[in-house]
């Protein structure tokens, strides 16, 4: 059930990112499009990085729960409140002072280069919220409650949905509106998130004293959260280096991708509800010492996550071109959609064995080999294979797509074998704890 729940829930954040580039894309410009495809991969680097880092509350949270050792989970939350609202000022001056010379980098368009700008600004405006929403889910995910975030996700997505709609479509304001939108309905997901946790029967409590830096779980903190992050940011620098490489093709190139990367957006939500309810589930049996059921829990969420992998790649790859038109009304995105899909649909297949194992080894603390293998299958493969089939003669999008399960494969092969060490040393015995 936790695991439905959190898949339900990333489809609704995934349909709230999604709306603006589908509302955008219905009564905007290829221009805007490909503007806000571009701001919202940049968007995305950073939120993605944030919830990695989180991702370090959530198995400390759930360590603690397993251990029985409630009371320092306080201590552990407060903590998290001041360095993360240090990391949204941070970004939020990176992101509303930098924003011009972010959408350069990025290689947006021409054409787009101002409305990438504006999106990019207006989204950093709202930092301190889009982080403060991340770091309350992975919050209830450490509780081992995934009703609560599904609730305010559908909430926020509602108010995404209404907001696009009523400033795009009615008002005209386009990019700058699917951005206000985005900001406005985070702000709600917020509020109704304290409103809510209000009111709930929490297994700990948050005193005054608790709001401060505890040099104990930082030091946890930054050794489970650190790699994690660290190989997230490295992994969405390649995806933006490889989004650099297709906006040199031209803005159709550029919006094509972008369309596929929404669509995918869907399409790996299976996945990565499985590793997100993975890490949580393992780090509660790793506290009470049960990693036989933890083990056991891996072998069956592979086997659930590959065989919808399996319905994924089928409606990917045969059907992509319906999936596209769902954001586009253009032919001509919708045909270089349709051609990168097919590459990511190969994909489905490998990720949704490796997700779980990254769930898996994120939930027992081995966070620095999950930055190891992201980092090689992204630089060693994903961004090099990309470049190599950008400048081969009459290349396509889905030549400079297959780059992606290449690099899966690679992960996969690494997760495997780094589980076949662990056995084999018999780090994995119930009871045994080595970090």
């Amino acid at each position: 059930m936790q695991i439905l729940q959190g898949a339900i829930k990333l489809k609704l954040q995934a349909a709230y990112g999604a709306v603006d580039l589908l509302v955008v894309g219905r009564f905007g410009s290829t221009s805007g499009l490909s503007a806000v495809s571009t701001g919202s991969q940049v968007l995305n680097l950073v939120t993605f990085v944030v919830i990695q880092f989180a991702t370090a509350i959530t198995v400390l949270i759930a360590r603690y729960l397993g251990e029985k050792k409630p009371e320092r989970i306080g201590s552990v939350i407060g903590g998290a409140v001041v360095v993360f609202a240090g990391i949204s000022i941070i970004l939020f001056f990176l992101m509303v002072v930098f924003a011009h010379p972010i959408a350069v980098l990025v290689q947006a368009p021409t054409e787009a280069v101002d409305l990438t700008t504006s999106y990019v600004r207006i989204c950093g405006g709202g930092m301190l919220v889009i982080v403060a929403y991340n770091l309350i889910g992975c919050i209830f995910r450490g509780l081992g409650d995934s009703r609560t975030p599904l609730i305010t996700v559908a909430i926020a997505c509602v108010f995404n949905v209404a907001g696009d709609l009523l400033l795009c479509a009615v008002f005209g304001i386009g990019t700058a509106g699917a951005a206000i939108a985005t900001v406005f309905a985070q702000i709600v997901s917020v509020i109704v998130s304290f409103i809510l946790i209000s009111k709930k029967d929490l297994p700990f409590t948050i005193k005054k004293e608790n709001i401060r830096i505890h040099k104990t779980y930082l030091r946890k903190m930054t050794a489970f959260g650190a790699p994690i992050a660290l190989q997230d940011l490295l992994v969405s620098i390649s995806f933006l280096i490889i989004l650099a490489i297709v906006n040199g093709m031209g803005v159709i190139a550029s919006a094509g991708v972008c369309v596929a990367e929404k669509v995918c957006a869907f399409i790996m939500l299976i996945s990565s509800a499985f590793m997100q309810s993975m890490s949580a589930f393992v780090a509660q049996n790793y506290g009470a010492g049960r990693l036989t059921r933890a083990r056991k829990a891996l072998h069956y969420g592979i086997a659930v996550s590959f065989t919808v992998g399996i319905v994924m790649f089928a409606i990917t790859f045969f059907h992509g071109d319906i999936l596209a038109g769902i954001f586009s009304s253009d032919p001509e995105v919708i045909a270089a959609a349709a051609d990168y899909l097919k590459a990511y649909a190969i994909d489905c297949l490998f990720t949704a064995i490796f997700f779980c194992y990254t769930g898996f080894y994120n939930g027992i603390g081995r966070t620095r080999f999950v930055m190891i293998q992201g980092i090689l299958g992204a630089f060693c493969v994903r961004v090099p294979v990309s470049y190599i089939m950008s400048i081969q003669p009459n290349t396509s999008l889905f030549h400079i797509g297959l780059a992606t399960p290449m690099s899966s494969i690679l992960q996969l092969i690494l997760c495997v074998g780094f589980m076949l060490r662990l056995q084999k040393n018999k780090l994995l015995d119930d009871n045994l704890k080595n970090y």
